[in-house]
């Protein structure tokens, strides 16, 4: 499975951004995609992620609200909206599946600035 992020970008504080994340090769192996972020300085932290086969999703307490996770199957594609965004959720955003058999596939990130 191959994981590619996109969608980063500059963006005003208040404003919104939506994160991609495609799958290729065996994406049929996937349980749930999940985002995740790193800002500088900070440890990686998980924002949410979705069952690619039902569409439930989970967030972390501190990213409800603001941020909403979907998938399109048919695309092979993850989602991550981002609204009302802050100069805080400025990092880099990453995307990782697990799959079937218990291993973990990462994506390459995509860079989030959020100007104040």
């Amino acid at each position: 499975v191959q994981l590619q992020a996109s969608g980063g970008g500059l963006v005003q504080a208040g404003g919104s951004l939506r994160l991609s994340c495609a799958a290729s090769g065996r994406a049929f192996l996937i349980n749930t995609v999940g985002w995740f972020r790193q800002a500088p300085g900070k440890e990686r932290e998980f924002v949410g992620n979705v069952n690619w086969n039902n569409g439930h999703t989970y967030y972390a307490d501190s990213m409800k609200g603001r941020f909403t996770v979907s998938r399109d199957n048919a695309k092979k594609t993850a989602y991550l909206q981002m609204n009302s965004v802050k100069p805080e959720d400025t990092a880099v955003y990453y995307c990782a599946a697990d799959v079937v058999g218990g291993l973990d596939y990462w994506g390459k990130g995509t860079q989030v600035t959020v100007s104040s």
